[in-house]
């Protein structure tokens, strides 16, 4: 008996029914704004995660030497891949370019709740626009994702923030601008509901902020909870920090717009670990509190397709993880019914494959969705009317030598137990899929 390994799923057909649905409307959102799908590679050089993120990164990889002596690792994250895809063609890709990819991918990290080895994602890219439609349009599409589940503003909230606001006002503040590590400060931010204020500021303290100043940056960052309340963020910075502001301004008003400015509030602390990000940056939360962490996140990742060897391209996107966004919703009470679903099972009794099999190619042709079974296993009646309750079928048709010779079939309904008889040679009616109460 082998098993399987650890931080890797098994999703039986119940489980993936449900998160069908969930993928389904989360791709559905997209599709309506105009994302294109596009399909990516398991495997990519690991020298393409190393040039982003270092040597260190290796650590957290599925990372291995292929039979042509290749160093390649199982893809962590999407970005790096359709920035390389983005490289490649595009001159030839209308701008915006906009897509949508939904598979798994692969970290080597401690297993926790809400977080695997092998996790599916969502990622959805906007290329080629820096205006902040672009940063809303993300917004809005996330959105509507959550609300299409049947989520609502009670339940989950977008944290916006901007990094060139953090950085800027880490700079700006700091007595030797030069002398402080800004990708550091950011970091420190990003852990800031993680680790305890001693922590916290020692990792300010290490990015080259002194004690005081450290304080003035936090308490400047965390007074914030409205969009008035950047005037005073505004007012401490430089012309950057001023520019960045206005930005982070316009987007949320484009939020609003697009119907996402509801679910969007201001946070200055939201920082996104991640050192590609260079502008405005979210993250999903749980509004009560009772899934800790962050549900997903995105935000703007403008020098990305730059630093892949293409031409500036401004890029904004998010990616919503499919494991936390469970959690999420089974809190919520949307997660999707994860019983089996089926709307006819065709029963053969005696010598009646042929009309069984006529009957049930019938109702799959009145409708595409239809889900229509018969027996492929040669049991006897009641093994049949087992399999058929198993599986949830809403209507047993029943096809039986004694039925035919009568010119019928008899229509059982499996909530109620009652059944009926149709003539066999209308059954089933071309006007539309037939349920017991058409026959009573």
């Amino acid at each position: 008996m082998y098993e399987g390994l650890k931080g890797f799923r098994d999703f039986y057909p119940g489980e993936q029914s449900a998160r069908r649905e969930v993928t389904d409307a989360i791709e559905g959102a997209a599709a309506r704004y105009g994302f294109r799908e596009v399909a990516t590679p398991a495997l990519e050089r690991t020298e393409m995660y190393v040039d982003k993120s270092g040597e260190e990164i290796v650590d957290e990889l599925y990372a291995f030497e292929d039979k042509g002596g290749r160093e390649v690792s199982l893809t962590p994250e999407l970005t790096p891949t359709v920035a390389r895809m983005v490289v490649a063609k595009g001159q030839e890709l209308s701008k915006p370019i906009k897509w949508v990819s939904t598979r798994p991918f692969w970290r080597y990290e401690q297993v926790q709740q809400g977080r695997f080895r092998e996790f599916y994602q969502t990622n959805i890219d906007v290329f080629g626009s820096s205006a902040p439609e672009a940063d809303a349009e993300v917004l809005a599409v996330a959105a509507d994702a959550l609300t299409d589940l049947g989520l609502t503003g009670d339940d989950f909230e977008f944290r916006v923030s901007h990094r060139d606001v953090l950085g800027g006002l880490v700079r700006a503040l700091a007595d030797d601008p030069d002398a402080v590590d800004t990708t550091a400060a950011i970091r420190a931010v990003d852990k800031r509901a993680k680790v305890d204020d001693g922590e916290y500021f020692g990792l300010l303290s290490d990015a080259g902020l002194d004690r005081a100043t450290a304080r003035e940056f936090d308490d400047l960052i965390t007074d914030v909870d409205a969009p008035e309340d950047l005037d005073a963020v505004a007012a401490a910075g430089d012309d950057a920090v001023e520019a960045a502001v206005e930005n982070l301004r316009n987007v949320l008003a484009a939020a609003d717009d697009f119907g996402a400015g509801e679910f969007c509030e201001i946070s200055l602390t939201t920082a996104r670990g991640l050192d590609y990000y260079t502008g405005v940056v979210f993250e999903c939360f749980d509004s009560t509190g009772e899934v800790s962490r962050s549900v997903f996140g995105g935000g703007r990742y403008d020098d990305l397709i730059e630093s892949f060897g293409g031409q500036p391209t401004p890029a904004v996107g998010v990616a919503p993880g499919h494991a936390t966004l469970k959690l999420l919703c089974q809190r919520a009470g949307v997660w999707p019914d994860e019983a089996l679903s089926t709307d006819y099972y065709v029963l053969s009794v005696g010598d009646t494959r042929r009309k069984a099999a006529e009957i049930a190619r019938d109702l799959r042709a009145l409708d595409d969705d239809a889900v229509v079974e018969h027996d492929v296993s040669d049991r006897s009646f009641g093994a049949q009317l087992g399999y058929a309750d198993s599986i949830n079928a809403e209507t047993v048709v029943v096809v039986g030598e004694r039925d035919l010779a009568n010119g019928e079939v008899t229509v059982k309904d499996m909530e109620s137990g009652d059944e009926t008889t149709a003539p066999v040679e209308e059954f089933p009616p071309e006007s539309g899929l037939p349920t017991y109460d058409d026959y009573e």
